[in-house]
């Protein structure tokens, strides 16, 4: 069953109606490629980020400062259909920051619709909505939202994935939703193993991008490798731009809680 698509219709009628946010988040560093959990299946997955050389200061008043910090999320999700995967993060969560030590940050509930069985495809496709709850100090404001599309190629040995990723803190309409691309362009050496570049993004707001030496550019190289028990993405991403943070590490373990039924 393909990704129906009055659902599409529906889905990019909510993209351009929703309204405006700010500051990449940091709890997930990665860019999604349209997999999802069988239908029937839970998975879980644990993401942890340190960055050991940040920007010193914190975004706005009582926020917690990225420089030395540790942060992550516990991602659940269950597949409901060949092609929508429910998700809930929780917690969100910084186990360290300067001067506050450890913090929950809040909780996100995301339903991701992707065309079904997409690493069999060549063209892949799919977009993610995202309503995250959080405390004062992980975003300014109470409740934002995350809209991804997911759109690819797996041209065999290689997979190219762009997220034209818009945030939205519900506030000045549509200029001022955030642009936060992701990208990511990957070599399949066998099964078991890959190898990527992955460049994260923020460009500001669409109604006027920030100056280049403000936005947040980072580039990584990642490390895939799918396993019997664990499955593991960890990678190293350097700060291109004033904007952005000098050297961050992030580690990414997932596994199904579950077998499917017979």
């Amino acid at each position: 069953m393909e990704f129906p698509l009055k659902s599409l219709s529906v889905l990019a009628f909510i993209l351009v109606a929703a309204p405006a946010l700010a500051i990449a988040q940091t709890d997930e560093i990665q860019v999604y490629d349209a997999a999802i959990a069988e239908q029937g299946i839970f998975n879980l997955e644990v993401h942890t980020n340190w960055t050991p050389i940040g920007r010193k200061a914190a975004d706005y008043p009582g926020a917690i400062i990225p420089d030395h910090s540790v942060n992550g999320a516990a991602e659940w999700a269950y597949g409901v259909t060949p092609w929508f995967e429910q998700g809930l993060y929780l917690p969100v969560w910084t186990p360290y920051s300067q001067g506050r030590g450890g913090s929950i940050d809040g909780f996100k509930i995301r339903e991701l619709f992707v065309r079904p069985h997409a690493a069999d495809h060549i063209f892949l496709y799919g977009v993610n909505f995202e309503l995250s709850v959080n405390y004062h100090y992980w975003e300014p404001r109470r409740v934002t939202s995350e809209v991804r599309p997911i759109v690819g190629v797996h041209l065999h040995p290689v997979d190219i994935i762009f997220n034209p990723i818009v945030d939205t803190r519900y506030t000045g309409g549509l200029g001022n939703l955030e642009f936060v691309p992701a990208t990511r362009v990957a070599y399949n050496i066998n099964a078991k193993w890959a190898v990527a570049a992955e460049e994260y993004s923020d460009f500001g707001p669409l109604r006027h991008f920030l100056p280049v030496s403000e936005q947040f550019h980072e580039v990584w190289a990642v490390l895939d490798h799918p396993g019997k028990i664990v499955n593991i993405e960890a990678g190293v991403g350097i700060g291109v731009t004033g904007g952005a943070d000098k050297l961050t590490f992030k580690l990414m373990v997932s596994r199904d809680l579950n077998s499917k039924s017979k």
